[in-house]
């Protein structure tokens, strides 16, 4: 297994992993930055008003993106185990 190949497999590994993520994170940065406007503006300063809404979002967008994630880390697992034999060698 070669340089180029490591390299590789780790730039393949970040960037699946940013493409799994950013359904979630990007949900919780909208709801958050909604909830923290509706404060700011009413001057409510609850903790739980913040948490409650980014949980639940969080939650949907797993439920809605959740089979798509799960069917694209199974593509990048099979793909990975189909190059373990050009990566030990073996042609």
């Amino acid at each position: 297994m070669d340089t180029n190949a490591v390299l590789d497999i780790g730039m393949q590994s970040l960037l699946i992993s940013a493409k799994l993520a950013a359904p979630v994170l990007v949900t919780a940065l909208v709801v958050g930055f909604a909830i923290s406007l509706l404060q700011s503006i009413t001057q409510i300063q609850e903790v739980t008003l913040s948490f409650v809404p980014k949980a639940v979002a969080v939650s949907v967008a797993l439920l809605i993106s959740g089979h798509w994630m799960i069917s694209e880390l199974l593509a990048f697992t099979h793909e990975l185990f189909a190059r373990i034999p050009s990566l030990v060698g073996g042609g």
